[in-house]
């Protein structure tokens, strides 16, 4: 859970998650989308299914004994260097520096390293070096101070340099050049998306359905989509929404929300919320009779910000209109 997440973003979800599956046996045996349903809400889940997959193999394969050393934390699903590491030092004591991105950054800074972080040369440069640095005799304290140490007080943008301790021997400091590094060669794209939803109610319920497992939120549910080129204006919506609804349809509502930030896309949303007089089969849609039903189903964050903030479905059975 801490991949890529703040500590204080992950304690709820902690907790939740360990009174739902209080062992690795419980993880394995549920189901992918109870495992997602309790994951809602974190984000990159392909960690949730990473941990799944793990739990499985544990439960399976390895008699409900997690593997101790690092070569065989390897092995795991969504186990890398980092990972490992944390793994092997903090549970078992064992020798290996972990790097994440505050470790990147306080070294970087601190001996003045140029080297870009985020090539093959870089990542070999500061894992030997953070290999080198490690307290052999506490292994786990050193790891977690030094990743807290990047968290807390040598900050991306506002690190606490009047009150660092190891101001007077830090090069970036000494240099100005605390805000240059750590150095990245490349520059991520950023895509922009613009996902039309379709709330669809009739006198039979409503709709969500499954999204495939080759796009963003794999294999969690949300509503009937259309992605767009660009954002549309009002008139093209309600052009887009009666070319998908071929039968009597009224649109009693459009909600736009914020933009949605993931660490490559900017989603932008609208929710058409439609009426229909008649009902459909269709394989790819679920018809949901009962708002109750949902918290079955494992959503993205921005479709749960939708059902927080509309009154559109109702607050029990569902009513067509």
């Amino acid at each position: 859970m801490l991949q890529q997440t703040k500590v204080d973003q992950v304690v709820g979800f902690y907790k939740r998650f360990l009174d739902h599956f209080p062992n690795v046996f419980d993880l394995a045996s549920a189901s992918e989308q109870e495992v997602l349903k309790c994951w809602q809400g974190l984000g990159y889940y392909s960690r949730a299914r990473n941990i799944h997959r793990t739990a499985k193999i544990v439960s399976n394969d390895l008699g409900g004994v997690f593997p101790g050393s690092y070569d065989a934390l390897l092995d795991l699903p969504g186990i890398g260097d980092y990972t490992a590491s944390a793994i092997a030092s903090i549970a078992f004591g064992r020798c290996n520096a972990v790097v994440d991105g505050n470790v990147y950054r306080v070294l970087s800074r601190f001996f003045g390293i140029e080297v870009p972080i985020d090539t093959g040369a870089g990542r070999k440069y500061f894992k030997e070096l953070a290999e080198e640095l490690i307290d052999e005799s506490d292994p786990a304290n050193y790891n977690q101070a030094i990743m807290e140490f990047g968290a807390v007080q040598c900050l991306p943008r506002n690190p606490n340099c009047t009150s660092c301790p190891l101001v007077s021997a830090c090069c970036a400091h000494k240099h100005g050049d605390v805000l240059k590094l750590p150095v990245k060669e490349k520059k991520v794209a950023v895509r922009n998306r613009y996902f039309l939803y379709l709330v669809v109610k009739t006198e039979d319920g409503f709709f969500i359905r499954q999204r495939s497992s080759n796009d963003v939120w794999a294999k969690m549910f949300d509503f009937p989509l259309v992605e767009l080129d660009s954002r549309p204006i009002k008139k093209e919506i309600f052009n887009i929404v009666s070319g998908q609804l071929n039968w009597p349809m009224a649109i009693a509502n459009v909600v736009k929300m914020n933009k949605h930030i993931l660490s490559h896309q900017h989603i932008y949303a609208w929710f058409a919320e439609v009426v229909c007089s008649t009902g459909f089969d269709t394989s790819d849609w679920i018809n949901v009779r009962d708002i109750a039903q949902l918290e079955q189903y494992p959503f993205p964050r921005l479709v749960e910000k939708y059902l927080e903030c509309t009154c559109f479905l109702g607050n029990g059975q569902v009513v067509g209109g």
